[in-house]
């Protein structure tokens, strides 16, 4: 892989955050599969670094959390006795984003237990300085622990969604459609939340673009992680590249621009240089 022009690994990087799978970009670009899962790592790496280094003492008024689903090796349904692990079977990853800069400001990927929800808070807490701010997530109950985690400087406030089907059958034409919404619940659980600004639609809109943007997330096809290293590294080169080069569509810069952590939009190659 060292042996590999700098152009080539570019045009690997490129076609892996737009959504592409490792045996796609093979095709693509002529590069062996276990050379592009190498240089994912290493980008991984690299972005997992950038993030750390400049995610840190950050000012934000709204912060919006949630979590995606997807699974390593096999689904859980499959894991057999003995094979089950950390590693292995579901895994979600934890999103915290500003709802003004649209920056993801910290992610946690793991098992949806209490320890992975209070790794991922705690991670958020080192992330933010000391200003008192707004955090609204879903009804997960084990967010709970931000009363703790945050106590003092959070207003705290969950929304759960309730979804159904408006009492219809649903055809077989709609067996992959989502069910319709049929009730928002809003708790203010500690502090006083401002009720107009409880919302969890921006993070739940990343959701979509993770979906859209890693190819390992798309829901119905057979691209998954075979390992969690692998899901680790995608995700880290997926959110250095939305934060800091990717130009969002509503704010015309980069979030990392809008939130003053860099001045200028970052070309692909910084991530790997």
């Amino acid at each position: 892989m060292n042996s590999l022009p700098l152009e080539k690994k570019l045009s690997v990087i490129s076609a892996l955050v737009e959504g592409n799978s490792i045996r796609s970009v093979n095709r693509m670009t002529g590069v062996d599969r276990n050379t592009i899962n190498s240089l994912l790592l290493r980008a991984g790496e690299r972005c997992s670094q950038i993030m750390d280094a400049n995610m840190r003492n950050l000012k934000c008024s709204f912060v919006q959390c949630d979590e995606i689903w997807t699974f390593v090796g096999k689904k859980d349904r499959r894991v057999r006795k003995g094979q089950d692990s950390p590693d292995m079977g579901s895994q979600w990853v934890f999103v915290a984003m500003d709802e003004e800069t649209k920056l993801v400001r910290h992610y946690e990927v793991g098992k949806r237990t209490r320890e992975t929800t209070e790794q991922f808070l705690i991670g958020l807490r080192w992330k933010l300085n000391e200003n008192r701010f707004q955090i609204t997530t879903d009804g997960y109950h084990f967010y709970r622990s931000i009363q703790s985690i945050f106590a003092g400087y959070a207003d705290f406030a969950q929304l759960v969604k309730l979804f159904g089907d408006y009492g219809q059958e649903r055809g077989p034409e709609a067996r992959y459609s989502p069910s319709g919404l049929t009730e928002v619940i809003s708790k203010v659980i500690d502090g006083r939340p401002d009720e107009d600004r409880i919302c969890t639609s921006h993070v739940e809109r990343q959701n979509l673009t993770m979906r859209m943007a890693m190819r390992r997330f798309t829901r119905l096809t057979n691209a998954f992680s075979k390992k969690l290293e692998n899901l680790k590294a995608a995700c880290a080169l997926h959110f250095a590249h939305y934060n800091f080069v990717r130009v969002h569509s509503s704010l015309r810069v980069t979030p990392a621009m809008a939130a003053g952590i860099t001045p200028h939009i970052w070309e692909l190659g910084e991530l790997i240089a």
